[in-house]
């Protein structure tokens, strides 16, 4: 059998003639009847009826008046697939900044009283720091944490840190939270925020604030010790990286 009559022959002609009836009712904003849906796909008038029914039923499609417009499930197939590329524009930033600077990249935001690390692009040769301590309990002591404390307000600071004390982690790790807060509220507004060996020993770390709406968020990286006099140069490389590609990433941060 020819390739392309083998690949036909496993095609499904219902699921076809349905998407070709989503893909037209979408085309209409204020809704089409079925004749019209019909004659725009080319179908037989009682298989659209046959394929609008089920679509109605399973949430896809509703009907309005003898009209047909897009349902639910449809709207939310449409906001997960707008998600899934916000999503891709952070990754393949990430992954871009990490081969451009030699450095692991981090994505963080801070999302209903929480620390969300929402990806991370590394390599075997330039690892991430590995998680050995929550980093949602220990905001004081990475750069991430202390990046995206900066950026709140003193109300929500001190509520984070009735939740999540200061606790050792390292012999660097800040003392106490009056200090954290003091050495916060010196924090320029998008100057990157360093440490160095308080949530890991052997690690460096800078994180670069971004504020989009009302939402805390920052682009961070990580550096072996002995590498501490790239750490600085390394953040001002990917804060002018941040700078380019703003838009696309206000965007995305902000969803």
């Amino acid at each position: 059998m020819p390739p392309a009559q083998s690949q036909s022959a496993t095609l499904i002609g219902s699921v076809q003639r349905a998407m070709r009836l989503l893909e037209c009712v979408a085309e209409h904003e204020h809704g089409a009847p079925a004749k019209q849906l019909a004659r725009e796909t080319g179908l037989a008038l009682p298989t659209a009826y046959h394929l609008l029914r089920t679509l109605v039923h399973e949430g896809y499609l509703r009907r309005d008046k003898g009209l047909f417009f897009l349902g639910d499930a449809a709207v939310r197939l449409s906001s997960s697939g707008a998600q899934q590329k916000r999503r891709s524009t952070i990754v393949d930033a990430l992954a871009r900044w990490r081969d451009a600077i030699g450095v692991p990249v981090y994505y963080a935001v801070y999302r209903d009283g929480e620390i969300e690390v929402m990806c991370v692009s590394d390599t075997p040769g330039n690892p991430a720091v590995e998680e050995w301590a929550d980093f949602r309990e220990t905001a004081h002591a990475h750069a991430i944490g202390q990046c995206l404390l900066s950026q709140l307000d003193d109300e929500a600071r001190r509520d984070h840190l009735d939740r999540y004390p200061v606790q050792s982690i390292t012999p660097y790790t800040v003392r106490d939270n009056h200090t954290l807060l003091r050495r916060l509220e010196r924090t320029r507004r998008l100057e990157p925020v360093t440490e160095r060996q308080e949530y890991a020993l052997g690690t460096v770390c800078a994180a670069i604030p971004i504020t989009v709406g009302t939402t805390a968020a920052t682009m961070a990286i990580s550096l072996p010790s002995h590498q501490a006099d790239r750490l600085m140069s390394a953040a001002q490389q990917l804060q002018r990286e941040i700078g380019r590609l703003m838009g696309s990433l206000a965007i995305s941060i902000s969803i």
